[in-house]
C-alpha cells in the first residue's frame, strides 16, 4: 500500500482556510528568497541555498494552487512537466 492510501497517517482534515494560509506562508517565503537573492554581499554557497529554496517553494505554490483550483495551474505544471 502506498503511503497516501494508508489512513492511519493521514487526517483529511485540512480546511480551505488551512490551504490558503499555507500558500500564503509560501508566498511569503518564496518572495523573502528572492529578495536575498537581490541584495549583495552574498556568497556563492548562500545564493545557491536560496535559488533551491526559491525553487522548491515554487513547487509547492503551484501545488497548492492546483489543489484551491487555479484554473492556471495544470497538472503537468505541478509535476514539473511545464
Amino acid at each position: 500500500m502506498n503511503d497516501h492510501q494508508d489512513s492511519e497517517n493521514f487526517s483529511y482534515n485540512r480546511s480551505w482556510d488551512d490551504i490558503e494560509k499555507m500558500l500564503w506562508d509560501a508566498e511569503r517565503k518564496q518572495n523573502s528568497h528572492l529578495m536575498a537573492l537581490r541584495g549583495r554581499g552574498l556568497t556563492k554557497e548562500q545564493k545557491v541555498q536560496h535559488m533551491r529554496d526559491f525553487k522548491g517553494l515554487q513547487g509547492v505554490i503551484y501545488g497548492l494552487r492546483w489543489v484551491l483550483g487555479d484554473m492556471k495551474i495544470t497538472r503537468k505544471k505541478v509535476l514539473g512537466d511545464e
